[in-house]
């Protein structure tokens, strides 16, 4: 799983420069060894040689020797002597070239040892030859006895030579047989080689079909990275750490307002485009930079040769490419129009927040001075009642009882404005309650609507949960007071509500959830119900599914539960059965 293609290639060239060195080695061996066999003839050719001038040389000194016996001319004694001397040296040869061979070392001993003996015989018999004119008995003895010895010598050189012989027919078949396999064995190697070479050809061949592929994708890697590049305003650089010298890409020229290549990638060239304000605060990361070997993010300011002023962010990471040479491998983005927006969307924020803030004086303004000429409106109105009611026509009376409704419903819908102006607020704690007493105290403030609708609650245990108090008090009082006002006439209201965990990511339409776990909480009437269509409209503000003349309320209350769910990052849904019942289902996240 570690081999890799270049391993591979690697190894197949190894493997054929090991099997070259294997052929030379044994090209060699061989050639040594026919060396070896020549060498060997080449001494036994000598040594035959030798052997026969030895022979040739007795003869010689035989026909000196006879000679003298017959004439006793001293002319004779030269060639006898001549021979003596020669076949000495012929002697010393044969012992330099049977000085590692055992066998025939003792049979030149023997050899030495019978010529020695039979130049003996020659001095006695000449000696002889010096007293006597004529041959004696004696001298007839040495004579046969020095034939003897001859035929001696002579058996002990052809002793030598027929174990000469069987060592160079041992040879010239230890010779024939490697010279057999040698060309059958370099073929074999040649092969392998060729095969290995053609492998490593294939493979050569392929790789450059890949990397060929490869620059080409590179190539079109490249100028798509160009694009991208001009694309999201930025540019590349790299620092290559142990020469310290840098390389720009185009399109980071072109950020800095000028050409590619215009000028030498250096540091201090890049510095002439800092802005005067931030150059020393670079310098300090530029210095960490070539200390750690890292940039981390970093905003600066360049001024463009045009005197325009762009807003720049960089980032750099170390490279390791498995060499030698580090490389720091840098981004540069040009983030003015970001910068811009954020600061668009600051002022917009800041906006927006005198805006609420002036939105919520007005709310409050508007609620409490409201309130004092509408009090006086309903006071007026009482007095009407209670002392000139008799006086006014029927039509009047009529027009009495529309003001006395109309301030009344302009009463309840300015304390749900200011209801609603309280949800708004985010400063409020969030602190563990126990959801049983806000639900207690929802009931208790709605205690005389309860008992004159004769309606009952059911309620399971609630656990304690961490929650703007009052708010979710005001969300259940919100919630059973709609189930109140809108129940069948002639039907005892009966609410209940439910409570369980749940994973979050059971639940369809909480899509990625920040928190794994839910409360579920269900409040479900057996009211009038509502058609499917309006199961989101209902939570708008102002919004009626009902004519005023048919049920009171100012289209608030709802829109208040869906706010107090959304301060507390929850989800609250509504499904209507016309004629069944409402059903509220609230989901608040929470920490396990």
């Amino acid at each position: 799983m570690f081999l890799t293609p270049s391993k591979l290639l690697k190894i197949v060239f190894g493997l054929g420069l090991f099997v070259i060195l294997c052929i030379g080695g044994f090209t060699y061996k061989h050639i040594n060894s026919l060396s070896e066999s020549t060498e060997v003839v080449k001494d036994t050719y000598n040594l035959r040689s030798e052997l026969e001038y030895i022979i040739s040389n007795l003869k010689d000194a035989e026909l000196g020797h006879r000679g003298y016996l017959l004439t006793h001319d001293s002319i004779f004694l030269e060639p006898y002597q001549e021979s003596a001397e020669k076949i000495k040296n012929n002697l010393s040869r044969l012992d330099t070239l049977i000085i590692k061979n055992k066998i025939q070392r003792q049979n030149l001993n023997q050899l030495e040892l019978d010529i020695a003996k039979r130049f003996v015989i020659f001095n006695k018999s000449l000696d002889i030859a010096e007293d006597k004119i004529i041959l004696s008995q004696e001298l007839l003895l040495l004579l046969h006895e020095g034939k003897i010895k001859m035929d001696r010598i002579r058996n002990d050189i052809s002793v030598m030579l027929v174990y000469e012989n069987k060592l160079l027919i041992k040879n010239q078949k230890k010779s024939e047989q490697a010279l057999g396999l040698t060309p059958l064995f370099l073929y074999g190697i040649l092969v392998l080689t060729l095969v290995l070479l053609l492998i490593a050809y294939a493979k050569i061949n392929r790789d450059l079909d890949v990397l060929s592929e490869t620059n080409e994708d590179l190539e079109i890697f490249k100028k798509l990275t160009e694009q991208a590049e001009v694309v999201s305003k930025s540019g590349t650089w790299i620092w290559y750490v142990d020469e310290n010298t840098y390389h720009f890409s185009d399109n980071l020229y072109k950020l800095l307002g000028v050409e590619p290549n215009s000028f030498e990638p250096t540091l201090e060239n890049l510095f002439g485009f800092i802005h005067e304000d931030d150059r020393e605060g670079l310098g300090q990361e530029v210095n960490n930079m070539i200390k750690n070997e890292e940039l981390p993010f970093v905003n600066y300011r360049i001024v463009q040769p045009n005197g325009n002023i762009k807003h720049f962010k960089a980032h750099a990471q170390l490279i390791d490419n498995g060499f030698e040479d580090k490389q720091l491998l840098g981004v540069t983005l040009d983030v003015t129009d970001e910068f811009d927006n954020f600061r668009l969307i600051e002022e917009r924020n800041l906006e927006l927040e005198r805006n609420n803030k002036e939105l919520s004086a007005f709310n409050y303004v508007a609620s409490h001075d409201l309130q004092e000429p509408l009090r006086k409106i309903q006071t007026f109105i009482s007095r009407i009642e209670a002392k000139e009611l008799v006086n006014l026509s029927e039509k009047g009376q009529f027009y009495i009882e529309k003001i006395k409704s109309s301030s009344s419903r302009m009463r309840m819908l300015i304390e749900d404005l200011l209801q609603y102006s309280r949800t708004n607020n985010s400063k409020n704690d969030f602190k563990n309650v126990d959801m049983n007493l806000l639900l207690e105290q929802a009931k208790q403030e709605l205690l005389d609507s309860i008992e004159d609708k004769n309606a009952e609650i059911i309620s399971s245990d609630l656990p304690t949960m961490e929650v703007v108090s009052f708010q979710i008090e005001q969300l259940f009082i919100n919630l059973i007071s709609n189930s109140l006002k809108y129940s069948r006439e002639g039907v005892d209201p009966v609410i209940k509500i439910k409570h369980q965990e749940i994973l979050s990511n059971d639940v369809e339409f909480l899509q990625k959830p920040l928190f794994k776990y839910h409360h579920k909480i269900i409040f479900k009437d057996n009211g009038i119900g509502f058609e499917q269509t309006y199961s989101k409209k209902i939570f708008d503000l102002f919004n009626r599914l009902h004519g005023k003349s048919e049920y009171s309320g100012t289209g608030i209350g709802l829109a208040i539960c869906k706010k107090i769910v959304d301060n507390h990052h929850g989800v609250i849904i509504a499904e209507g059965n016309p004629g069944v019942g409402a059903t509220f289902t609230i989901y608040l996240p929470f920490l396990k």
